[in-house]
């Protein structure tokens, strides 16, 4: 099945979400790029109501209507869980460049090292999502095209707080959620640094969260879960594991945003309440 008919975009996978899918109406003419590149199918197209969409094999990635909810919880909640000024900052994935804008609002940052294996992301989303992608022009701003797993390898006891902003665990994306590229994650991180990574939907994949869950917290010696709402995405949520190289790191924010006036969903409050799970999910992940 077609995922573009009759005028409609359907996000359809029956790896990930079987028996459903988020639909968005295409505007008239508003299908803007379309290539396989050496990695995955890319997309861009103008929507009816959630602004432009980046689709990537099939699954939408970030739109202009709701993409702040994820790029601001995914970077600030380790940025302002840091009890010391960051001055390095790894992404890995993003290559729409939403991370890098919220990284830079930090001002005590002086690097942000993104690490993205497709190019074109990145050149499309230069070219079509400027909303996202205009501080790829800040001279703190370093693009490595390659793939995050060996990036990591190549820089240890590096950077303060590293973000993955991954696709699905299908694909291009799907090393990043195994044991072997967390411990790379460690080893790459300062010594009181965090990492923070999408970690998928409790309404729709709390057993893998739990598997993950379970390697991880022998990996780093705290572990926690966190999650944002966000309407574009499976189930309308989006979790996150954050996870730090010290046993007492507390996930609460400790440092404020300094462009504050800037957030959209983000707040220290928010930040508190996003690590609160409902019953089950708590249970399951034993949090």
């Amino acid at each position: 099945m077609d995922s573009l008919a009759k005028g409609w975009f359907s996000e359809l996978s029956d790896e990930m979400w079987p028996g459903e899918c988020r639909n968005l109406k295409v505007k008239e003419n508003g299908l803007l790029y379309h290539k396989k590149s050496d990695f995955q199918d890319v997309m861009v197209f103008d929507s009816e109501t959630y602004g432009r969409v980046l689709v990537l094999d099939g699954v939408i990635q970030c739109t202009e209507r709701d993409e702040f909810a994820y790029q601001e919880m995914i970077t600030h909640l380790p940025l302002a869980s840091l009890d010391f000024e960051p001055k390095k900052v790894l992404i890995i994935g993003g290559g729409d460049g939403g991370c890098v804008r919220e990284a830079l609002k930090h001002s005590s940052v002086e690097e942000v090292h993104l690490c993205d294996i497709d190019g074109d992301v990145i050149k499309v989303s230069k070219e079509l999502l400027p909303y996202m992608s205009s501080s790829f022009t800040n001279p703190k701003v370093h693009v490595h095209v390659m793939d995050g797993a060996v990036f990591l390898k190549q820089h240890k006891n590096n950077f303060d707080v590293i973000i993955v902003d991954s696709s699905d665990p299908v694909g291009p994306a799907s090393t990043l959620f195994g044991r072997e590229f967390f411990q790379s994650c460690y080893e790459a991180l300062t010594e009181r640094g965090l990492l923070c990574t999408q970690a998928e939907s409790v309404w729709l994949h709390l057993d893998l969260i739990a598997k993950m869950r379970e390697f991880i917290g022998e990996i780093f010696p705290k572990v926690s879960y966190a999650y944002t709402s966000i309407p574009t995405y499976p189930s309308g949520v989006i979790g996150f594991f954050c996870c730090s190289k010290q046993a007492d790191c507390g996930f609460e924010p400790k440092r404020q945003v300094s462009n504050q006036d800037e957030l959209r969903y983000y707040t220290p409050e928010i930040h508190k309440a996003s690590f609160v799970l409902p019953a089950f999910a708590a249970k399951k992940l034993k949090l």
